[in-house]
């Protein structure tokens, strides 16, 4: 073959490949425009807005690190932070042990396997929703079916929804409730240890408790690691459930203030979008720091087969 023909093919060759990149390109475009559009540009608008004052009425005028600095007196935001790590840190430890514990009674070989997994994932599905933190407040009410309930066995009820010690646990109830997500994944989990684990313990002994502790939990810590990240991340972010039952206000006595709906008062409520931009990349860093600290936590407790 002659050097002109050579030197043809590769230009060919190269033509080809500029093809295949502009169509790669052009496949990938629109995935470019959501992220720049609808992540990384209101991400950027926000940061700058976090060191302005602005009011959605008025340009914003830079303040530097005044709303930062604001954050340390603000007595409101201290307690909505009180409130929010009290959800994330009780519903989410009660909501993963509820999901392993019926994962584990599903993984038993129940007929209808799939029926019950679909009941038990529909909380999951719908306990965001604005008609169940309806219903819940509704149910939990001072004349709601739960205290119908106590009624019938002698213990008399109380406004659960409305009183200050007990208006957030019937939110953490609520988050717990939806332990579909982390049960199907748990299950999933389960359905891929060997039986012959089992079996191996079985013979040396160990009862069903010994071989949980032994052999399920241990080669399930990268589930439950999993699953531990994306419910602190979905607990931090809660909003609906707290919005609706408190009709907007956090209360009774900001007892149900979580962050996120903190963040809405300020920014659409006070106009005030310069200081609820700046509580947004607070929350950004408390969710990274979270996510952090169990990434490097997880070197001592989380067994991945090495």
């Amino acid at each position: 073959m002659s050097a002109t023909a050579e030197l043809r093919k590769l230009r060919s060759g190269r033509s080809a490949a500029k093809q295949q990149n502009k169509a790669a390109f052009f496949f990938l475009l629109p995935w470019f425009l959501g992220l720049f559009v609808i992540t990384v540009g209101p991400m950027a608008t926000s940061l700058y807005l976090s060191f302005t004052d602005y009011n959605l009425l008025q340009d914003p005028s830079f303040t530097g690190l005044d709303n930062f600095s604001r954050m340390l007196s603000d007595e409101r935001l201290h307690h909505s932070l009180q409130v929010t790590f009290t959800y994330v840190l009780v519903s989410v430890p009660l909501q993963l042990a509820l999901a392993l514990a019926l994962a584990i009674f599903l993984d038993r070989g129940l007929r209808g396997l799939a029926f019950y997994r679909s009941i038990f994932y529909l909380p999951s599905l719908l306990g965001a929703s604005v008609a169940i933190a309806v219903l819940w407040r509704t149910v939990f009410g001072a004349d709601g079916l739960f205290n119908e309930g106590l009624g019938l066995v002698g213990i008399e009820g109380r406004g659960w929804i409305s009183e200050p010690e007990t208006a957030l646990w019937t939110l953490i109830i609520l988050n717990v409730w939806t332990f579909g997500s982390p049960m199907v994944i748990f299950l999933a989990g389960l359905r891929q240890i060997p039986a012959s684990y089992y079996e191996a313990a079985s013979i040396d002994g160990a009862n069903r408790w010994r071989q949980f502790w032994s052999v399920t939990l241990p080669l399930l810590t990268p589930i439950v690691f999993f699953n531990l990240v994306l419910q602190i991340i979905h607990a931090f972010q809660s909003f609906t459930q707290a919005f609706i039952v408190s009709g907007g206000t956090g209360g009774p006595a900001d007892s149900t203030l979580f962050y996120s709906l903190y963040l809405y008062q300020r920014g659409f409520g006070n106009f005030d979008m310069g200081y609820a931009s700046a509580l947004a990349w607070l929350l950004l860093l408390m969710v990274g720091a979270f996510t952090a600290i169990n990434f490097w936590a997880s070197k001592y407790w989380v067994f991945y087969n090495d």
